[in-house]
Formats: structure tokens, C-alpha cells, sequence
């Protein structure tokens, strides 16, 4: 059965996610939004997944395996001068029709894990900032992990306004950010140490593992040629310091106070993740909250974050007896620019 929020659904998407972005699939999700077939497919997705991102990464997962098909024609991923996308969703419609049994495979065991390394073009200063409060070592927790690259933060060089580079400078891995509006972060040429990291997550994608890879390459819109090249430069980052990290498969929520007492008090805490919360229930996030609570009753913790309340980066601080709650600041979903707001 179709839900009658799917054409919505789509419509928003292109509207509000792909306008400005994607021509191709601002172009395929209003045509699909009116489309009883496709939408029939999608509805194959189980509850709690944005089911746009992963039926296009299904769809587009399957055409980087059999890149002769005609839709292949319109990707900029893997034709370098594309064909008009306007005239792409007969395509598309027949490219599902044919392949129908595997993407409803893949919208059933698959998940939205993008893992936007631009993001740490935000993390960086705000974790600098948390190092300021306590001048302690971090041990990060994130919470949805994907690959964990946003945990390799330090690893990587940053430019802002394409000025000074900041971070590891003799990184191969560039962040360019965009800093907007009137705030104006703080950027320490000497980065915060990091003395524990733990990626928790449903399911890891492990970057040695062809098929984890090529999924996580097929959730980046075919245009978006930036995304690639950091994927791929994140990619390699991540293969060579694996073993730095603590992937742990589970849930993040449950996990978390086992975890958290582990870590000895002279270590700062600090729980994140960026566009996770948005995929959980509306129980779960109460819980969370409930249980970063539980935790700082006993020791300080800190917990950066979005999709809670609302779109904003957010950063709850439990330090002594000193509870804050802070606004860090707007920001691109891909990474791309952020307006600083935490003073």
C-alpha cells in the first residue's frame, strides 16, 4: 500500500533538498511523486529512513555495477556529460521496473549512511571549543557512525573562506568551508588531543570492504563531483588508521553508559553526531537525552548534536555543576558552509 505521505514526501525533497543541488533529482522526484509504480516501490522501505536518499542510492548503488544501461547516461558519475535531466525518469521507471526484486532487497537492508566528512568543517572548531572548557584529552563517542571518518577530525587540513590552512597540515585531505554571518570561531593552530574514539552504529562500513564502499559512493548524488574526491581522500585516511578507532555494531543509546564508564574522569567525554537523529524515534532521542543525564550525574560529559529539537547544531555541556545548553551554529547539510553562533 502506497502512504499517502510519499508524494509529499518526494515533492519536499525536490523542493527543499535537491533545488540548487541536484538537477537530476529535483527532476526524477517531482515526475516520481505523481508516478503510482515507483512510489509503490518505495514503499518497500521500512519506517524511519528518508526514503528518497535511499531509493536513489539503491537505484544508483545497482547502475555503478551495470553502467550500460540508458539511465547510466544521465549520471554524472559515470557519463561526463551528462544528458538533459528532464528527460531521465522513463529511464528511471524503466531501470526499477527491470530491476525490481533487487531494490526492494536493498530498501530492506540498506540505510542512509552518508557519512559527510565536510562536516568536521564545523566539528573542528567546536571541539576545539569543548578543549577550552575542560583542557582535557577528548575521548569521542559518535553515535551513527557510518565509517566513522568524522572521527578521524584531526587528521585532516581546514580552510575557511579559502584563508589559513589550520589542522594536520601535511593532510592530502583539504576541508574548504564557507564560515557566513557575523560569528566568528575560534581556529587553534594546535589541535585538541584525542586519547579515545568509539564509532557505534547499527552497521559499520568497514572501508576495506568493496561493497560497503561502493554503497556509501552510491548515496552521494552523481553530481556532486567534491563529495567524491573527499570520500575518496577519507577513504584512504581511514584505511590507514583503522586500527585508531573502536567500531563497535549496536545500539548507541543502549551502549552508551557501558561505554562512558569505561573512560577514566581525567578524560573529557564528548557523545556527537550530525543528521543521525532525524532516523530515530521520537522515544529513542527522550532517551538519549534521559541517558547523557544519567551519565553527567556522576561526571562531566558533553554531547554535540542536531536533528533533536531542531536543524541547528546544538551542544549540551555537564561540567561540575554547571549545566548549559548552547546554539553552535546553522549549518549546510553537506558540510559546505555554517553560520557560527556559539559564544
Amino acid at each position: 500500500m502506497i502512504s499517502t505521505k510519499l508524494p509529499e514526501t518526494f515533492k519536499a525533497f525536490a523542493e527543499r533538498e535537491c533545488k540548487g543541488s541536484s538537477k537530476l533529482y529535483e527532476s526524477i522526484s517531482l515526475k516520481l511523486a505523481e508516478d503510482p509504480y515507483v512510489l509503490e516501490l518505495c514503499s518497500h522501505a521500512p519506517l524511519g529512513q528518508p526514503v528518497p536518499n535511499l531509493l536513489y542510492g539503491a537505484v544508483h548503488y545497482l547502475l555503478l555495477k551495470e553502467k550500460d544501461h540508458p539511465l547510466a547516461r544521465f549520471y554524472a558519475s559515470i557519463d561526463s556529460k551528462p544528458q538533459s535531466p528532464e528527460a531521465a525518469f522513463p529511464h528511471f521507471k524503466n531501470f526499477c521496473a527491470a530491476h525490481r526484486e533487487k531494490i526492494i532487497e536493498l530498501l530492506q537492508i540498506k540505510m542512509v549512511q552518508t557519512n559527510e566528512v565536510r562536516r568536521c568543517g564545523y566539528l573542528f572548531p567546536t571541539f576545539n571549543y569543548i578543549y577550552t572548557k575542560t583542557n582535557k584529552p577528548l575521548a569521542l563517542i559518535e553515535i551513527g557512525t557510518s565509517a566513522g571518518f568524522q572521527l578521524l577530525w584531526d587528521h585532516y587540513s581546514y580552510s575557511y573562506n579559502k584563508g589559513t590552512i589550520y589542522g594536520s597540515r601535511e593532510s592530502e585531505l583539504v576541508i574548504q568551508t564557507e564560515v557566513i554571518g557575523k560569528g566568528k570561531p575560534l581556529f587553534p593552530y594546535s589541535l585538541p588531543p584525542v586519547q579515545a574514539r568509539y564509532g557505534i552504529d547499527l552497521h559499520i562500513n568497514d572501508m576495506r570492504n568493496e561493497e560497503d564502499s561502493l554503497w556509501m559512493k552510491a548515496l552521494i548524488w552523481p553530481e556532486h563531483q567534491t563529495r567524491r574526491e573527499l570520500f575518496e581522500k577519507a577513504e584512504q585516511c581511514m584505511q590507514q588508521n583503522q586500527g585508531k578507532i573502536t567500531f563497535i555494531e549496536g545500539n548507541g543509546v543502549d551502549l552508551l553508559p557501558a561505554i562512558a564508564g569505561g573512560i577514566p574522569d581525567e578524560i573529557t567525554i564528548v557523545v556527537f553526531h550530525t543528521h543521525v537523529a532525524n532516523q530515530m524515534p521520537y522515544e529513542t532521542k527522550i532517551k538519549l537525552l534521559e541517558t547523557i543525564k544519567t551519565i553527567a550525574a556522576k561526571r562531566d560529559i558533553f554531547h554535540l548534536y542536531n536533528n533533536i529539537r531542531d536543524s541547528y547544531l546544538r551542544l549540551d555541556s555537564f561540567v561540575g555543576d554547571i549545566n548549559d545548553h548552547k546554539l553552535v551554529a546553522e549549518t549546510d547539510g553537506h558540510g559546505r558552509w555554517f553560520s557560527w553562533k556559539l559564544t
